[in-house]
């Protein structure tokens, strides 16, 4: 049962990684020219001549070039990207001309390269030259529907449930994903792009939560590290998908219609046992405890009002030992900065949400730009992330959280310094190089879940995954207009990558290990496990003890309020 509902949720993830990463193609800007005002006769571009622009594109080496025309009518044009010039002397059809010249705006449109792309956002409603900025803001709107995205639909999973939420975002991932296709001019573009921001984020973190919450405790780690690889899938699908077809909307009706499957059968998924339970939903939940037992064919399924009975009498044994004020105090982000342990482990912990986010996104949109094939480079940076979450959870599982995140952060800081290095001739090693740091990226940013998790005791860990994420959420916004830096320096974005991944990997050594050490309920305790002894001020509520929290750690030692 937790098989089939496990991989009928992630198989949705696939939709997020396809959205997150469509702009790549959708909104390419290809090599262009001024429109001209008339019939063409000849053109010239530098000592070739044609009947057609198309036929010069081949020719087309650098943004400086530019495009002779002679109209039916005798006048003689210079086409740039951004202006056009009209020649005073129109004697004989010449490349180089001293002469003086008129110059103009580009009021007759722009003339594109269809080569590769036949229609891209771009090209549609003429993103260039001083509407340049517009193109830019795609990708980076986007970003910014995902991360709030993420905090609406986590909060409104808890209060309403998680089967319900990805229902809704299900359903809104295909329809915005269609509507998108329909749109009629760049600011509807934008608007629909960033709902269906919002509505793929709110479904990946709920499912994430989901399926940790069906899935049993030894195969919680390998199930949730691996959401992220379906994500992956969905950018190797993204290439696909590109390759095929080169119509901006149509491209995006085929990556919207991917995951048809999904939606009719989403509403089967149940209600997970745990949210119904915390809403004191006492009967649908042993339904669905129910059901998973028939399925799993096991004749004594476990019954709702003996596990009740069990954690209402160890709650109230825990009430007797202590003051009813500790136990009703509120825990708030400050609680994140209590002393200066702690306040180190937070600003490292959300330093490599930050720098994971902003490496993960810089290696996958810089792709394209690789030189090659830049179909089969995204291909590739989508693929190699399916054995990082292998070698993350085994690594992490055999060497201890930090004792991974450290090399694999440092390893990624000095291939971005090694590319830089590389020659610009060298496509196939630069691609390769590409992917190894992708890779390492990947296994640091897979693990940082967990591991801030481990960090953190019970009273403030949803805080503390919570704040990471929206530091994570920080980096993807920022990754685009970082790629955008290549415009100023090729390597500018691998420097500021290396750097922070640099900067992270020492910092982290400062970190506690917490492979095979029991998770902390308390702020004292997790000041201790980083060996200083000052704890924090203000008392903590009891931990649980007994039978309930046995069952409340397997069960929930990683299920998190979904406002992460």
């Amino acid at each position: 049962f937790q098989a089939c509902v496990y991989f009928a949720s992630v198989f949705q993830a696939m939709s997020c990684g396809i959205h997150y990463l469509a702009s790549v193609f959708m909104a390419v800007t290809p090599n262009f020219v001024c429109g001209f005002p008339g019939n063409v006769s000849s053109i010239l571009f530098h000592n070739s001549s044609a009947s057609s622009i198309q036929d010069m594109w081949t020719l087309w080496t650098s943004t400086d070039n530019y495009v002779i025309v002679q109209l039916e009518n005798g006048e003689i044009w210079e086409l740039n990207q951004c202006s056009r010039s009209k020649r005073e002397v129109s004697l004989d059809l010449a490349y180089e001309y001293k002469g003086n010249k008129s110059v103009f705006p580009c009021s007759d449109g722009f003339l594109y390269d269809d080569t590769k792309w036949k229609s891209t956002v771009v090209t549609q409603w003429d993103l260039v030259c001083d509407r340049e900025w517009l193109a830019k803001l795609i990708q980076p709107t986007f970003m910014l529907g995902v991360l709030i995205g993420a905090v609406i639909f986590g909060d409104i999973a808890d209060r309403l449930g998680r089967q319900r939420v990805i229902w809704f975002t299900s359903a809104g991932q295909f329809v915005f994903g269609i509507a998108v296709a329909f749109t009629f001019d760049y600011y509807s573009f934008v608007i629909v792009r960033f709902l269906l921001a919002m509505v793929s984020s709110g479904y990946l973190v709920v499912a994430f939560v989901y399926v940790t919450e069906f899935v049993g405790i030894k195969a919680r780690t390998w199930a949730s590290m691996h959401v992220h690889a379906f994500f992956a899938m969905g950018i190797m699908i993204v290439a696909l998908v590109g390759f095929l077809v080169r119509t901006w909307w149509v491209y995006q009706i085929f990556l919207s219609i991917a995951t048809i499957p999904f939606i009719l059968c989403c509403w089967m998924l149940p209600e997970t046992p745990f949210w119904l339970l915390s809403e004191e939903k006492y009967e649908d939940a042993q339904k669905v405890i129910n059901t998973m037992a028939r399925w799993n064919k096991v004749n004594t399924p476990c019954k709702v009002s003996e596990l009740y009975s069990v954690q209402q009498d160890d709650l109230v044994s825990g009430r007797t030992g202590e003051n009813d004020t500790s136990s009703t105090k509120k825990h708030n982000i400050l609680d994140l900065f209590c002393n200066w342990q702690i306040a180190r482990r937070t600003i490292t912990v959300w330093l490599i949400w930050f720098t994971g986010s902003l490496g993960y996104y810089v290696f996958s949109l810089s792709s394209v730009s690789l030189g090659g094939n830049e179909y089969l480079n995204l291909f590739l940076i989508g693929a190699v992330e399916l054995p990082c979450y292998i070698i993350a959870c085994v690594a992490m599982d055999k060497l201890g959280r930090r004792n991974t995140l450290i090399p694999f952060l440092i390893l990624s800081a000095l291939i971005c310094v090694l590319i830089m290095f590389i020659p610009q001739d060298f496509n196939i090693l630069i691609i390769l190089a590409n992917m190894a740091g992708k890779f390492s990226i990947g296994v640091a940013f897979g693990l940082i879940y967990l591991y801030t998790a481990e960090l953190y005791p019970t009273i403030v860990r949803s805080l503390a995954v919570g704040s990471g994420s929206m530091m994570c959420r920080v980096g993807s916004v920022v990754a685009p207009f970082c790629v955008y830096l290549r415009s100023v320096w090729i390597f500018m974005p691998l420097l500021l990558v290396g750097i922070m991944a640099l900067l992270s990997g020492i910092l982290t050594t400062m970190l506690p290990e917490t492979l095979g050490k029991p998770l902390t309920n308390t702020l004292m305790e997790a000041t201790e496990m980083g060996r200083n002894k000052k704890s924090c001020s203000g008392k903590t509520p009891p931990a649980h003890s007994g039978a309930a929290l046995e069952k409340i750690e397997m069960f929930g030692q990683e299920t998190i309020s979904t406002e992460t």
